[in-house]
């Protein structure tokens, strides 16, 4: 086989690493995961989650001592761009081969997943996916199935078996749409039978299949041939020198497009959320805006993916909203009126869709609400059930943008015919999938911002919400120590903005931030505080205002900020403001920190009263004695409190914990489990405040 030289390769990126190569002596098994990992890093090869890769061992079978080939296989759910040992099958061959003797025939196809399970020789294996006979039934040692953009814009070809032939001459076969499953397979293998040394197969409207002797040279021909139908495409782009029709619609300039995105996500948020809340993703790529601005815009959008993994992500086609990109969004209910119906139909259009499709058997029809929505001039927002979800989807839509750009250059993009796209939709073994998913976490679908959470309050309380579900926008003063932060997390759990609580436009920019990167806010939490302890002499009229303004002012510009924004959602809402125990505790040297913090405490009350029409619950947790961990006893304040009961401040962590009645000391934790009660238990509970402080009789509420 010819191998392009790494210089050669124009539009994808040759990662292999030779030291790295030897450095796994020949495990073949450990070659795989490399070249799905280097495959899978690229989105323009194939997607998240989607494709599959393979390789063939020989091993001693435990039952027989004699030896015998296995195959090793991305399972089922996995992403072979992260691809690990736990998330392969290992199957018999020939096992797999004998197959082809109980099969009987299309009706029957979903019967055979079942029976994989009989051909498994690794039992740490991980459930066989539906590609594995795609990929057992042919003869080669290394097998890639991948769905690159290019690749899949000439299956998806309105004459994509010519544009094959075209390219490759009688070095590639091609086999028309088919549903993935053990027939498919069979056509697979028909085909390279009638083909003999071909070097891969392009699937109608679905994908590709190459293959190698080596790791190596399988990755290098799924590289060489990607990189000939891309250059073919790009070719024809230049040559035709008009894309998607032209532009129809001038951009917005990058700042206003993010002002327009932001405030008009969380209406969106809303009218998606009709069924179950959703978490939102928003892009403005050149590639997006490239397909949104067109003039072939209102005529490819509607006919929906082609590539069955794009549409099981984006469904069956996306929303066009009726707006023009300079709209006034500023008045919510009068965008509402142009939203709401264009929602209205997109569901009519979904349930008719399903009921002029669904069979007897299908399971009940999904939410009805859009995943992809396209505002021209501005961008592409996604929603689904969480952060990852809405951001992959987004992805998957702009490689069908991708393969519509590409098919239109060659030829004229088809989609799926809607029964295809539905038997997909609404596959039992798809279906069987998503009732295996995990239980959704309290918190789930939920967008919290946390302010001083770089702090050991602040910090504790944002692990707390991720760990039960929640999206969570850290915000602190500090850009280092929010990096830092954020970098605690997994990819796509948090996103953080540095803020001013005591700046109106501080505060706007980090529910902004919030809007675009999950589409709103459910829950505020206001943690950011500082603490100064001195007698009514000393305190300063600096003082005064920094308290003031830090705990007070904050929450204010906190609340109005995101009510704006809970209410053009209707979804409802939460404010937890973390006050003190001194707010209701008088005591000597704190006039300034006890009095900022007593009108949290009534302003919580007072917000109570007034949004509760907006289904909006405004409560208080007042922590006392948070030592260990809280990087308010730092300093100064440690000091002073220190002075004020007489004792060092090294005496201050069992001075506290003595003097409650549980004699506990009160911990970051502590008050995090305070604020996960309000917001994931006590969901009628209003106005009311809950004590962290291990008992202080002189701070009961009553």
């Amino acid at each position: 086989m010819k191998i392009l030289e790494k210089k050669n390769f124009k539009y994808v990126d040759y990662l292999w690493d030779d030291d790295k190569a030897a450095a796994m002596k020949g495990n073949e098994v450990d070659l795989l995961l490399y070249r799905s990992n280097l495959l899978g890093s690229d989105l323009r090869i194939t997607n998240y989650g989607g494709g599959n890769t393979s390789c063939r061992t020989i091993e001693k079978d435990p039952l027989t001592g004699h030896d015998t080939e296995v195959m090793w296989i991305k399972g089922s759910g996995g992403d072979i761009g992260s691809l690990t040992r736990s998330g392969l099958a290992g199957l018999y061959v020939d096992k797999l081969r004998a197959l082809k003797k109980v099969y009987r025939g299309l009706e029957h196809e979903d019967e055979m997943v079942a029976l994989f399970n009989h051909c498994i020789y690794d039992l740490n294996s991980k459930a066989p996916s539906i590609d594995t006979p795609l990929h057992g039934l042919l003869p080669f040692k290394h097998i890639d199935h991948l769905h690159p953009d290019a690749l899949i814009a000439i299956a998806a070809a309105k004459d994509s078996r010519e544009i094959t032939r075209k390219i490759w001459g009688n070095t590639m076969g091609w086999v028309p749409w088919q549903r993935p499953g053990f027939d498919l397979g069979l056509q697979i293998e028909k085909c390279l039978a009638d083909n003999p040394g071909i070097r891969g197969i392009i699937l109608g409207s679905h994908g590709l299949f190459t293959w190698g002797d080596t790791a190596y040279e399988c990755y290098i021909n799924s590289l060489e041939v990607i990189e000939q139908a891309s250059a073919y495409i790009e070719e024809h782009v230049q040559s035709n020198g008009i894309v998607f029709g032209g532009e129809k619609t001038n951009s917005l300039d990058p700042q206003r497009r993010k002002d327009q995105a932001s405030a008009i996500a969380p209406l969106l948020r809303g009218l998606c959320s009709s069924e179950r809340r959703m978490i939102g993703h928003f892009t403005d790529t050149d590639r997006v805006l490239e397909f949104v601005n067109s003039n072939d815009l209102e005529r490819l959008a509607p006919l929906g993916t082609s590539c069955p993994d794009h549409f099981l992500r984006t469904k069956i086609q996306p929303l066009l909203l009726p707006l023009d990109a300079g709209a006034d969004v500023t008045r919510p209910e009068d965008v509402l009126k142009q939203l709401e119906p264009a929602f209205g139909q997109y569901r009519k259009e979904y349930k008719e869709y399903y009921n002029n499709c669904r069979h007897d058997n299908s399971p009940a029809i999904r939410d009805a609400n859009p995943v992809v929505i396209l505002w021209p001039g501005v961008g592409m927002f996604s929603f689904a059930k969480n952060k990852q979800t809405a951001r992959v989807a987004s992805e998957f839509y702009i490689n069908a943008i991708n393969v519509m750009r590409g098919a239109e250059a060659i030829s004229e993009y088809t989609s799926l015919p809607r029964q295809e796209a539905f038997d997909i939709e609404y596959w039992l073994l798809e279906e069987a999938k998503l009732q295996r998913m995990p239980a959704e976490k309290t918190l789930s679908r939920k967008v919290a911002l946390v302010t001083g959470a770089t702090g050991g309050i602040g910090k504790a309380i944002a692990d707390k919400l991720v760990a039960e579900g929640a999206n969570v926008v850290l915000t602190d003063l500090d850009e280092k120590l929010l990096g830092e932060a954020e970098e605690s997390y997994k990819k796509d759990e948090v996103s953080s903005a540095v803020c001013d609580v005591t700046k109106a436009a501080s505060v706007a920019e980090a529910f902004q931030k919030a809007c675009l990167e999950f589409g709103g806010v459910d829950m505020v939490v206001h943690s950011a505080g500082l603490a100064i302890s001195k007698s009514l002499p000393d305190t300063t009229e600096k003082d005064w205002e920094l308290l003031q303004n830090v705990l007070v002012k904050g929450q204010f510009l906190l609340a109005k900020a995101g009510v704006d924004i809970m209410r053009k959602q209707g979804l409802g809402g939460d404010i937890i403001s973390i006050a003190s125990k001194n707010g209701l505790v008088a005591g000597p040297n704190n006039v300034g920190y006890g009095t900022a913090k007593a009108a949290q405490q009534h302003m919580s009350r007072l917000l109570a009263a007034e949004l509760g029409t907006d289904k909006i619950r405004v409560n208080t947790i007042n922590p006392d004695g948070v030592i260990v961990g809280s990087k308010i006893w730092e300093g100064a304040w440690a000091e002073g409190r220190a002075k004020a009961y007489g004792i060092s401040v090294e005496e201050l962590p069992a001075h506290y914990a003595k003097r409650n009645l549980l004699n506990e000391i009160i911990r970051p934790e502590d008050i995090a489990n305070g604020v996960y009660a309000f917001l994931g238990i006590l969901d009628k509970s209003t106005g009311n405040t809950i004590n962290v402080d291990g008992g202080m009789p002189n701070a009961f509420v009553r």
